[in-house]
């Protein structure tokens, strides 16, 4: 979702009529649930994978973190090649990517095949996602139209990660994890066809534009190996130097990133949009929040299994109470309550409910009920993130100039991605190395594992506590500003 908004890259030489346009816009949709869904329908698969094919604790974080790290870095580079060659065969191609990867992850049977089947997953959904929404502009250009298809994009999005936690248990207890990832085959095969047929070819500015490949090579390695150097300190043969290396390392990476945008005639991020201190506040705040939502997302499916023994299919109903009121909130009464009181209201609120559900979820006792422990920080999960992920997005949308629109949803798409790999890592790293603390010093595997959690939610609810302080001063910057 990046520069292909611009009206010489996005808009189709023809448009179809309305039963074809709508067409089209449910093949989009359909993508974009796929690579919804495959952000969150191994959750709950998790530890079946892990028994099965040996990862560690802390390595298990890369199931999720291969996807998501070629996904963040990919993002900038497929919207300029969409720029570049047309919009429809960036969108086709990358559909073709994760369906191929989606059947390698589903035969996989070694970790190391599974992590480059999400890898590659990820390089397939960043080709299509950056394309999708200036496709979706191109077919529905009236503002009311627009604005209609836009909710269903939106809604297509919003449900995919319910749909993904329920169909991954359901998937995982009853045929097996590979499924999840099998069932992408025919659905992305179906799509192709439709694909193919009913989107219209648009007309690119031509590779001699250029594409920054280098720029996507920099932030792609540096980000990459920053999340792995987070990972790695959990391994038992984890080193202080190497660690410092590593770290080093990615830290020049993405100052090279930083540097080669500056310099480059076709930058993938114009670092001009940074000026704008609303847009760099409000992304900030994004990456902090995403990272908080996913860490609490994956270490809750953690603990209903490993803590209270839940299997698969159990997580994933558990978690339907969070997407249902997530919905609600996003899709009725958060639009309401944003035209009276102002996004930057909004996301300070929402941000508060999510303090609160991280602090009471790092209380859960290894003895835990459901209902009185689990429940309640879900409803305030999905009542938080509802109100605060439309608000913080808003905030950095609106904070551009219409000029740096693709660019500034771009941005946005990459903090998002970004955050949620550095904070799943992150969490992961530190309820694996406070896991194997409290076994050294003799405690229970289940009350260790309890004890590590509980150090991960406390660490996700300082992210969310460092995005209410970006947010205050973001609300006290902009106050009076409509």
């Amino acid at each position: 979702m990046t520069a292909t908004i611009e009206p010489t890259s996005s808009s189709p030489t023809r448009r179809p009529g309305q039963p074809g346009r709508a067409k089209a816009l449910a093949v989009l949709c359909v993508m974009q649930l796929m690579i919804i869904l495959d952000g969150t329908v191994v959750t709950v698969a998790l530890p079946t994978i892990q028994g099965d094919l040996g990862f560690s604790q802390a390595g298990l974080a890369w199931v999720m973190n291969s996807y998501l790290i070629a996904f963040a870095g990919l993002l900038l580079l497929a919207g300029r090649i969409g720029d570049l060659v047309g919009s429809k065969r960036v969108f086709l191609a990358g559909l073709g990517v994760f369906t191929a990867a989606s059947l390698l992850c589903g035969v996989a049977t070694s970790s190391e095949v599974l992590i480059a089947g999400r890898f590659l997953q990820g390089v397939g959904g960043a080709l299509a996602s950056a394309v999708i929404l200036g496709m979706i502009v191109g077919l529905y250009p009236a503002a009311g139209e627009q604005a209609r298809a836009m909710g269903v994009y939106g809604f297509t999005s919003a449900g995919g990660a319910s749909i993904g936690l329920i169909l991954g248990g359901v998937i995982t207890q009853t045929v097996g994890w590979h499924w999840s990832f099998l069932i992408n085959v025919p659905i992305g095969l179906v799509a192709l066809v439709l694909a193919s047929r009913l989107l219209t070819k648009q007309r690119g500015l031509g590779l001699g534009r250029g594409a920054d490949v280098l720029g996507a090579l920099l932030v792609t390695a540096g980000l990459s190996l920053a999340v792995y150097t987070i990972v790695q300190t959990a391994e038992p043969t984890a080193a202080l130097s190497r660690t410092l290396v590593l770290a080093a390392v990615s830290i020049v990476l993405l100052a090279g990133f930083v540097l080669r945008q500056a310099r480059a005639t076709q930058p993938l991020l114009s670092l001009h949009i940074f000026r704008n201190r609303q847009v760099t506040l409000s992304n900030l705040v994004v990456v902090l929040l995403f990272a908080a939502g996913f860490g609490f997302q994956f270490m809750t499916a953690l603990y209903l299994q490993r803590v209270l023994g839940f299997d698969s299919l159990h997580t994933g109903l558990a978690f339907l109470p969070a997407p249902i009121v997530g919905a609600v909130m996003s899709l009725f009464i958060g639009p309401r309550l944003m035209a009276r009181f102002g996004s930057r209201a909004l996301l300070l609120a929402g941000l508060t409910a999510l303090l609160a559900a991280l602090l009471v979820m790092s209380q859960a006792p290894v003895h835990g009920s459901y209902v009185v422990n689990v429940v309640t920080p879900l409803l305030l999960v999905g009542a938080g993130t509802g109100v605060a992920i439309p608000a913080a997005i808003m905030l950095a949308m609106s904070g551009a100039e219409p000029s740096d629109a693709g660019l500034a949803s771009g941005l946005n798409n990459t903090a998002q991605q970004a955050g949620a790999a550095i904070g799943t890592a992150v969490l992961a790293t530190l309820a694996a190395s406070r896991t194997a603390v409290r076994v050294a010093d003799g405690a229970n595997p289940v009350t260790a594992l309890r004890d590590g959690y509980s150090v991960a939610f406390v660490a996700a609810s300082a992210f969310v506590l460092a995005a209410l302080v970006v947010g205050t001063t973001l609300l006290l910057r902009y106050r009076g500003r409509p």
